[in-house]
Order: C-alpha cells, then sequence, then structure tokens
C-alpha cells in the first residue's frame, strides 16, 4: 500500500513539473469585431440607412464573443474606432437599445475603454 501511494504521488508530482504553463489570453481583434458587425450594423452607423433586425444578431454573436474583461475592453476600443462623426457615434451607440441587448459598455468617443470590466 505504501508503494501505491508513493507512486501516486510520483506520478502526480512528475504531472506538475511537465504540464505546460497556461496559454496567454488574447483579447478579441477589431478585425473580428469589424466582422461580426459587418455589413448589417455598419451600413446603418455608418451610412444612416433604415436600421435592419440583422444588425442585431450580430450584436448579439459580438456579445457572446466577448466573455472577459480583456474582450470588452478591446471590443470597446474597436466600436469607438468604429465612427468618426457625431451622427455615427450615436447611430452605433443606439444599437444596443434598439435592439434590447445588453452590452457591457457604453458606445461613445469619450469612454474610457480601460475601465471596462
Amino acid at each position: 500500500m505504501l508503494n501505491s501511494k508513493k507512486l501516486l504521488l510520483s506520478f502526480l508530482h512528475i504531472c506538475m513539473v511537465v504540464t505546460p504553463p497556461a496559454a496567454k489570453v488574447v483579447a478579441i481583434t477589431c478585425g473580428t469585431v469589424h466582422n461580426i458587425m459587418h455589413p448589417y450594423c455598419h451600413k446603418y452607423a455608418l451610412f444612416g440607412e433604415s436600421f435592419p433586425s440583422e444588425c442585431c444578431n450580430e450584436l448579439k454573436s459580438l456579445i457572446s464573443n466577448i466573455t472577459i474583461n480583456a474582450d470588452r475592453q478591446s471590443a470597446c476600443s474597436c466600436m469607438k474606432g468604429l465612427a468618426f462623426t457625431e451622427k455615427q457615434v450615436n447611430r452605433l451607440a443606439s444599437i444596443p437599445e434598439l435592439c434590447g441587448a445588453n452590452l457591457p459598455f457604453k458606445i461613445g468617443k469619450d469612454v474610457d475603454c480601460s475601465k471596462v470590466n
């Protein structure tokens, strides 16, 4: 019995030594955010076309892809970069409400994305 415990402990020790370190967390990229929000939300936010219901599917897809803080902060920064004029920012910021979705950050040029949790 004592030998089997020693063997088990030795095996566990080897597993701890051989196990690779945890992978580094990589936040969602702006390319991914833009691909998810394209084409329906882009057309509405940037060009003022009528609001398409398909944009809500894009937004909900984005929300499901930003589950960690790094993703939310990155998506926030990417969204800030999507709109250039005040009208575009306002249309982009209106999308979550139009979709009845809870985006975990506000959209606006003055938002500090580093504080998004």
